[in-house]
């Protein structure tokens, strides 16, 4: 019985963790909540985390990178984002629209296309589980 209250505790810890924004592009307006994080028990070495992408009235990322390794699953939750990704074509994306992102693109337009109301994006990433950085700024 001991195990498993060690074992709850632990989770439970995990868990509390993960809550709260856990950083903020270097634009002002965003804010990026990690909202789960796993190991993949079937492929060895690879991860699943998933985070919230919180855009005010406005608000954008500086043109960025992920993770080498990373496949992405974008998936707007509410609102309306546009996003450029590679040499692909600058498109909005609205509530319940979805795209990906393969390993090593550059993502060179990521932003609220309202100037009145907020957006939110949830992001899910496939990749090395070592790989820890998961945004790097372009400069």
């Amino acid at each position: 019985m001991k195990i498993r209250i060690i074992i709850a505790a632990t989770c439970a810890t995990f868990v509390f963790s993960m809550a709260g924004p856990i950083y903020a592009h270097d634009s002002e307006g965003q804010t990026v909540t990690k909202n789960f994080e796993a190991a993949i028990p079937n492929i060895p070495g690879k991860s699943l985390i998933a985070v919230e992408v919180d855009y005010a009235p406005g608000a954008a990322s500086a043109p960025h990178t992920h993770a080498k390794s990373a496949f992405i699953y974008a998936y707007v939750i509410s609102g309306a984002i546009e996003s450029k990704v590679n040499d692909g074509q600058t498109r909005i994306y609205r509530a319940g629209e979805s795209w990906s992102e393969p390993p090593g693109a550059t993502h060179s337009i990521s932003r609220n296309a309202s100037k009145t109301e907020p957006a939110k994006l949830l992001a899910v990433f496939v990749l090395d589980t070592n790989d820890k950085v998961l945004t790097t700024p372009i400069k």
